[in-house]
């Protein structure tokens, strides 16, 4: 089969389109034909040698796949086969097949394609995780999303709204910021060319927002994590920026506030219950049209490369999918 293989850590030009043997299910796994992957930004980063997973060589990229189940492994219903799924593996979506554990599959509805259900289950998962379980955002409540453009940043832009928030989003293009509005943000901040703490204060009147959902990191933080409300909920969901902040921890003293650590891959581990409801609450809102992924961008598996760069280069927004 074909599959985007790594060889070495660097910058995703250096990744091959190669043949490479066919996985074979174990138990508890499910054998799924990879028909759309979702290229993610931990994507990026694993092949960087840049994320706390560093698998040895050579390995194959890519963690959200849609597709058909072929064939099950030892203690999963032979009924699957057949079925098609969306699911999470953490490595080998890149590829014609791949291999994940049954419990981090869930049902494709009729209504979806399998390009839209590729760029749902990781973003989507990750940012609900983050409001309901680690944030408890609630309705009537302010959010501020940083990275607001990007896959989780919309996902999370979206879920608020339907959660009841005023949503702030924060963006650094026009471009982005449009697509946050029609996702539901109520106000927007285009970091690019406006002061963020001055325009968190002007648009809360002063009194900041209750939650901030940060998945970017870098210089952004510090000026929102001042700019919180008085027992607000920081959300550490990523550092898109590179750089991870050093954050004075006054901070969370003057304001009352909790910083608050979102790491959704390993709550799919340690809470695989709580992380099945979660998705069939996702897969449910993703039938009625409730919510409606973001796809900026397709690309052939051949410019898997591409797509890592232009995903890297702030390129995308909402989610860029590779297609087999």
């Amino acid at each position: 089969m074909k599959a985007v293989v790594c060889r070495a850590f660097g910058a995703p030009d250096q990744l091959e389109i190669a043949d490479v043997e066919a996985p074979t299910p174990g138990k508890g796994q499910a054998l799924v034909a990879v028909e759309a992957a979702g290229v993610n930004f931990p994507d990026a980063l694993i092949v960087q040698g840049k994320y706390q997973l560093r698998p040895p060589f050579p390995f194959t990229p890519g963690s959200d796949v849609a597709g058909v189940v072929t064939a099950v492994g030892a203690g999963v219903d032979a009924a699957l086969v057949g079925n098609r799924v969306m699911g999470f593996c953490l490595l080998g979506g890149f590829a014609e097949q791949v291999t994940c554990d049954a419990r981090n599959l869930a049902p494709i509805p009729p209504s979806v394609s399998s390009v839209t259900a590729a760029a749902a289950l990781m973003t989507y998962s990750t940012s609900y995780y983050a409001l309901k379980d680690r944030g408890q955002v609630r309705s009537g409540e302010t959010l501020l999303v940083l990275g607001a453009g990007g896959g989780v940043g919309l996902a999370a832009v979206e879920l608020g709204h339907i959660m009841g928030a005023r949503v702030i989003a924060a963006a650094g293009s026009e471009e982005k910021l449009a697509a946050c509005r029609k996702a539901g943000a109520d106000a927007t901040i285009n970091y690019a060319t406006e002061d963020l703490r001055e325009r968190i204060k002007a648009l809360t009147d002063g009194a900041g927002p209750d939650a901030i959902y940060d998945p970017v990191g870098g210089g952004y933080t510090e000026p929102a994590l001042r700019s919180i409300a008085w027992g607000g909920r920081y959300l550490v969901v990523g550092f898109a920026a590179g750089d991870i902040p050093r954050i004075p921890l006054n901070l969370t003293l003057l304001k009352g506030c909790s910083i608050v650590g979102v790491f959704w891959g390993a709550f799919t581990e340690r809470d695989p219950k709580g992380n099945q409801a979660n998705i069939r609450q996702l897969v449910t809102w993703l039938a009625d049209g409730t919510i409606t992924p973001t796809v900026s961008a397709t690309y052939p598996l051949a410019d898997a490369p591409r797509a890592l760069d232009d995903l890297l280069a702030r390129h995308v927004t909402g989610k860029a999918v590779i297609t087999m």
